[in-house]
């Protein structure tokens, strides 16, 4: 048994200190059937004498999900509150396992803490200002550095990085290179749109900080679109520092108006009253706290030209309790329903008309908590056209206690979620019901059709039997789908071990295999084995795969039953158990390339886009279904990719003819990586491939000119991480 830790943040607030993280007692065979005691957790003074400090125990599914198997407990994250003074200002914190081993203490010293505290502004800070502060990561670097080096190196890789506070993090030097100039502010008042919408800006109040309501009001009175309502809804009662507030800002700005309920309604009521004041054109949705940009309503007017657009959302970040700093960046696809499914990806800025609202109804108490996700989900049914800006225009407060940044603060909320996810599917009447997803605000949809039809599994072989025999074992062994065939594409094989292990299985019921003459041709190997399928749905898949999840193929076959649905790919890991497909991305590295390539595969990835089903511009071959249909539509793959992008250009096709492309995290497989086909390591292979690369970049010039609307044009192209790109200011 051994103690993993991590201090996420230290607050100090007179001579209280506040630390947060979370601990875990692990071991290499966890045995999770055993009910061993949570980490003990006690702090002393340097002299050794105890310290009373008051415990709360948190669950966090983030340490859960990283340190999978090894867990030997659930209430892993804490908050340990105690006194602390400058003339004892050492303090140490020590982590137990329920077997007696002790971790290395952790140093607390309260006048450093409280030193970086007054001139820095803001909390002093572990793991969320390696975050904010070395190069831009997400908090899964952080991890797996942690979990690599351990918590020692972490510090002192802080502490390097605290010698040089001034230096601002990536993203902040990315805010600084995008944000509009001041002359571009001057030229945006200036501006005259031939139609010129008034936006109503809604706010549902209560007991906000006064500090947060003054920035939230300075920065919409700063916006350079100025046909502007603001309607806030104060339900806090007795508490008259809202009202106070307000009621200055009216007397200065005819443009805002204010009402005082009588009592709290919750947040979907309070919203609704604020709903019920506005006359705008357009509903804007804000919260009571948050910050807006002074070219937020500009921007969205900007994309309410185009006539036929109804809802309007941007990208959005988030924004430090001290107002100092902005940092993690959420940049957004293109409206993506099925990673709507999945969580609630769109939430700031959304601007929708207001006769929406008088048609289709407003917040639904019922879904408090998710009241946002269940109006977006409704709104987005209805609409002609869905814009999406990609631009920062919203700057998301970060609470310690919000949903945001400690999703358990509010489990009802993801519950909420699941419920108003399950409606949307009752509504547009498709049979599925929603679960909890891999993390806290995340949901999977299982479909529940009627019927099973038969799959068609092409598989296109050239010897290599043991993995062929692996590939079929896998299936035929774990899937709990059953109503599917083998179609076994042999080409030009030499060995006879290979021939034997064709002549065994062809005895088999539902096995096919059929022989193709030619060189290699990737795409003309499955179309001619997809003519001779019988199955409604086809499933290509390399022969050097191997079935993780029993419900694969259930997961894929239920997606692409679906009407709008042409293509469902899967999710495949490396054997060392990281990302090797989880999506493509048209444009990356100049063509396509896969998304997440080499992640962990417990990872949730960007904004845990790893980890949730989501539509994409393309999926891999290796193991992608499609109807048949379908298929036969767009005249199967182009046979003049033989080797490379034929899977990727088939996606495009029939995404050109109005089908969806879905990525669906719940069918994994192991892929051993073309061990059949090998590498472009002759002049043949190196100009076939720079001729499929030349035609690809042809066809498909005008797509890759626009950008795939699936990735986010502020994320680099050199790579599937979804890092920032690095240019200088557009």
């Amino acid at each position: 048994m051994t103690i993993k830790y991590n201090i996420d943040e230290i607050q100090i607030e007179g001579e209280t200190l506040t630390v947060q993280g979370w601990a875990a007692q692990v071991e290499e065979k966890a045995d999770k059937s055993t009910n061993l005691k949570s980490t003990k957790i006690y702090v002393t003074r340097k002299n050794g004498a105890r310290v009373s400090a008051e415990l709360t125990r948190q669950y966090r599914s983030d340490v859960i999900l990283a340190l999978d198997g090894v867990v030997t407990e659930e209430m892993l994250g804490f908050q340990i509150r105690f006194s602390g003074n400058s003339g004892e200002n050492k303090y140490i914190i020590y982590f137990q396992s329920s077997d007696g081993k002790q971790s290395e203490p952790y140093p607390v010293d309260f006048n450093t803490v409280s030193m970086l505290s007054r001139q820095n502004g803001r909390h002093f800070k572990g793991v969320w200002d390696m975050m904010h502060h070395l190069n831009g990561l997400m908090i899964r670097d952080d991890f797996q550095y942690l979990l690599q080096f351990g918590p020692e190196k972490l510090a002192r890789l802080y502490y390097k990085r605290l010698n040089n506070l001034d230096e601002a993090s990536e993203y902040e030097k990315w805010v600084k290179r995008h944000k509009p100039t001041s002359k571009e502010l001057v030229k945006q008042r200036n501006y005259h749109f031939s139609y010129m919408p008034k936006i109503s800006i809604v706010i549902p109040a209560y007991r906000t900080n006064q500090k947060f309501l003054k920035e939230l009001l300075r920065s919409i009175r700063k916006q350079t679109y100025s046909r502007w309502q603001l309607c806030i809804a104060d339900g806090s009662g007795k508490d008259h520092t809202v009202e106070s507030i307000v009621k200055r800002y009216v007397s200065m700005d005819r443009r805002i108006c204010y009402k005082k309920l009588e009592e709290n309604e919750g947040i979907s009521g309070n919203t609704n009253e604020a709903l019920k004041m506005a006359d705008g054109d357009y509903i804007l949705l804000c919260d009571h706290d948050d910050v807006v940009p002074p070219n937020a309503l500009f921007e969205l007017v900007k994309a309410l030209q185009d006539r036929e657009v109804d809802l309007v959302y941007t990208d959005e970040d988030k924004i430090s309790m001290d107002s100092r700093k902005l940092f993690c960046p959420n940049f957004k696809p293109d409206f993506n329903p099925d990673l709507l499914c999945s969580m609630n990806y769109i939430c700031h800025l959304f601007l929708f008309p207001r006769n929406f609202y008088l048609k289709y109804g407003g917040f639904r108490s019922e879904f408090d908590g998710a009241q946002d996700y269940d109006l977006i989900l409704r709104y987005t049914e209805r609409a002609r056209k869905i814009s999406h800006i990609p631009k920062v225009l919203y700057h998301w407060r970060s609470h310690p206690g919000s949903t945001s940044e400690n999703p358990e603060s509010k489990s009802y909320a993801f519950e909420n979620g699941k419920k108003a996810v399950e409606e949307h599917y009752r509504r547009i009447g498709i049979p599925a019901y929603a679960e909890n997803g891999p993390m806290f605000g995340t949901y999977h949809t299982t479909y529940t059709w009627p019927r099973k039809p038969l799959i068609s599994i092409i598989v296109p072989n050239k010897d290599h039997i043991e993995d062929l025999k692996k590939c079929m074992d896998s299936v035929d062994q774990k899937s709990i789908y059953r109503n599917y065939e083998w179609i076994i594409v042999e080409n030009n094989s030499t060995e006879e071990e290979t021939f034997r292990y064709y002549n065994s299985i062809r005895e088999r019921d539902n096995v096919t295999v059929l022989n193709w003459k030619g060189e290699f041709n990737y795409s003309k190997i499955n179309n001619f084995g997809a003519k001779q399928a019988k199955g409604e749905l086809l499933l290509l898949l390399n022969n050097d795969t191997e079935m993780i999840r029993p419900e694969s193929l259930k997961a894929m076959a239920g997606l692409c039953q679906r009407e709008d649905v042409g293509i469902v790919g899967a999710r495949l890991l490396y054997p060392d158990n990281t990302i090797q497909h989880a999506g493509v991305i048209i444009g990356l590295g100049g063509v396509a390339g896969h998304a997440f390539t080499y992640l962990p595969a417990k990872d949730p990835g960007y904004m845990r886009r790893a980890i949730v089903t989501q539509d994409y511009s393309a999926v891999t071959a290796a193991c992608m279904m499609v109807k048949k249909d379908v298929f036969e539509a767009v005249g199967g793959l182009t046979e003049e990719y033989a080797v490379a992008f034929n899977d990727i250009d088939f996606c495009m096709k029939v995404g050109a003819a109005g089908k969806r492309i879905v990525y669906e995290p719940a069918s994994e497989f192991y892929h051993y990586e073309s061990k059949s086909r090998g590498l472009e390591d002759t002049k043949e292979k190196v100009k076939r491939f720079q001729s499929e690369v030349e035609r690809f970049q042809k066809t498909w010039k005008a797509f890759l000119v626009k950008g795939d609307p699936y990735y986010n044009p502020n994320l680099s192209l050199s790579d599937g991480a979804f890092r920032l790109r690095q240019e200088t200011r557009r």
